[in-house]
């Protein structure tokens, strides 16, 4: 006797291909068109418009050489390559990650910017010298936002550690152990990695976290009423 196959009780809207993606729902939310379009003009404001001529006049003023008792126990070598390839690469994945999660992106860019400008406000508050045995290390990418030659390297944006404290920021705006776990263990070796190229002391490595995630609490208020599925 042939058996006919059963059928799933399941209706046909449970498999809706034509349900809108968390980008289409996003932006169909007033608040958060209003929010992404602000924190984009103040991005382009604060890091496009604001930090280069900043930067200018950090790199020119004097500064107060520290003594750094943790950062003489370390070598000193040329790490750039290393740094920028954690760097980087845990911008390019964190961001893909974000990407598909329109809430926790938003609020990572409303992080992001409130991180520049505690930054901006640590470092001219604290003018500093870099280490003695400091190795310069240019960043092709900061030039172009700077717009200075690509040979220059910023030696005065010393506290906080921009690199350290922008993957701790990706570590705390993702989800997901793998993710969160991967990415703090970037930041480690970030912030292990400048000290052995002396562009930071150790003070400005060890500050970095707190500030990353004093920039992400308060940017949970910011955004609090696009949170995501579940809270943040």
């Amino acid at each position: 006797m042939r058996v006919l196959p059963s059928f799933s009780t399941h209706t046909l809207s449970e498999y809706d291909v034509t349900a809108p993606g968390p980008w289409a729902q996003a932006l169909a939310q007033p608040a958060f068109r209003g929010r992404a379009a602000l924190v984009v003009l103040l991005l382009v404001a604060v890091v496009g418009v604001a930090l280069p001529p900043y930067f200018v006049y950090v790199q020119q003023r004097p500064g107060q050489l520290l003594a750094d008792p943790l950062l003489a126990l370390l070598p000193c070598r040329q790490v750039a390559v290393p740094i920028f390839v954690l760097m980087y690469g845990a911008c390019v994945a964190g961001l893909g990650w974000l990407g598909r999660h329109p809430a926790l992106l938003l609020r990572g860019l409303w992080a992001y910017l409130l991180l520049a400008v505690l930054r901006m406000a640590t470092i001219w508050a604290l003018p500093l010298l870099p280490p003695a045995d400091l190795i310069a290390m240019p960043d092709p990418f900061l030039a172009l936002v700077y717009h200075t030659e690509a040979s220059e390297a910023m030696t005065k944006d010393l506290f906080f550690s921009g690199h350290t404290s922008t993957v701790v920021l990706l570590a705390l705006a993702v989800r997901g152990r793998w993710w969160r776990t991967g990415l703090a263990v970037a930041a480690v070796l970030v912030g292990l990695l400048v000290l052995v190229q002396r562009v930071h002391y150790s003070y400005d490595v060890l500050a970095a976290p707190f500030f990353a995630w004093l920039a992400y609490w308060a940017a949970g208020f910011i955004t609090r009423a696009v949170a995501a599925p579940g809270g943040w």
